[in-house]
């Protein structure tokens, strides 16, 4: 893994990404109003489950399956995880950038106390 402190200056800009993503769904949702907002919830735990897979396949932990996926394959599922997170959260608030700040701060101060 790399520690990277700060993206390259090409990347693309995150919370952009979240809102066009988003709209891009919302326009073709075949099932609209409070199901598909709670359908919208549940793809999180599909993706979850692909992380699962994906570890497993990366440690050859089914002997049937043997090594199907690499650690490559984990990093690219986890960030589906948080791309989906935030799809979710930007579908439950159009604040999406605002909220997750907060949230992170007040988890951030929680477990590593105040910032001097």
């Amino acid at each position: 893994m790399t520690d990277q402190a700060t993206p390259p200056a090409t990347s693309t800009d995150l919370w952009a990404a979240i809102d066009d993503l988003w709209t891009w769904l919302d326009t073709d949702q075949p099932i609209g109003g409070r199901e598909g907002m709670l359908l919208r919830m549940l793809k999180l735990s599909e993706e979850v489950g692909e992380v699962a897979e994906a570890v497993i396949g990366a440690t050859g932990q089914n002997p049937r399956k043997g090594v199907t996926h690499t650690w490559e394959d984990v990093q690219g599922e986890l960030c589906d995880v948080v791309i989906t997170a935030l799809v979710a959260l930007r579908t439950l608030t159009p604040d999406t950038q605002e909220v997750f700040h907060r949230h992170l701060e007040r988890v951030t101060e929680r477990s590593l106390g105040p910032a001097s």
